[in-house]
């Protein structure tokens, strides 16, 4: 137990050798990110950044293990150097690691997972337009040749029909029936004329 105590009161006691340097694939001489360097035998241990670079304490009598996924353990050491401070490049060789058989059995699938990936599908964009779709023209409300007829001219040839038609009950009659139609007929041009300006406003321009 003594000798315990004073191992590690030696060891407690020694000075500490600030590594650091980076480290890269052999082959393309690329950093390698996200690489554990560990202190042998204890937790101290860091990992390496974008670049590769990293920084660790450890003893002159400590190894340094490097281990990255799919490349091969590389170890580093000491032996017991009196310098302070090792700067070190780090060469990682890739590791060729054969599986073995695999077997894959059906199981039930998850609805709950399934269901979420239905979710996350993302719908395709509708498409855009090229252009501005411009409204139909609007069509005449009333024809050209929609003129009303011309009142008769009176004749010489018929000068008695004209007078009939003119003071009798029945021509009083026709002309009560033609004023009716025509009020009948200016309402509904009216109410058309109304229902086809509503496609105008302020008339700047037609509005379906």
């Amino acid at each position: 137990m003594a000798l315990w105590l004073l191992a590690g009161a030696a060891r407690a006691q020694a000075p500490s050798v600030r590594v650091s340097g980076s480290v890269s694939e052999a082959q393309t001489r690329l950093p390698v990110p996200g690489a554990t360097v560990q202190v042998q035998r204890t937790r101290r241990g860091v990992v390496t950044g974008t670049t590769g670079d990293f920084s660790v304490d450890a003893l002159p009598t400590d190894t340094i293990l490097f281990r990255a996924l799919g490349y091969k353990t590389h170890r580093l050491p000491l032996g017991g150097t009196g310098l302070s401070q090792l700067v070190v490049r780090i060469q990682l060789v890739r590791d060729s690691v054969r599986l073995g058989e695999v077997q894959v059995t059906a199981d039930r699938p998850d609805r709950a997972i399934i269901n979420r990936a239905l979710r996350n599908v993302k719908r395709p964009a509708p498409p855009v337009a090229s252009g501005a779709k411009r409204p139909p023209k609007p069509k005449p409300l009333f024809a050209v040749d929609s003129a009303a007829p011309k009142a008769p001219v009176p004749t010489i040839a018929s000068p008695v029909s004209l007078l009939y038609d003119q003071f009798s009950r029945e021509g009083k009659q026709r002309r009560k029936m033609e004023q009716i139609e025509a009020e009948q007929k200016a309402e509904k041009a009216r109410k058309a004329r109304a229902e086809y300006n509503k496609a105008f406003k302020d008339n700047r321009g037609y509005e379906p």
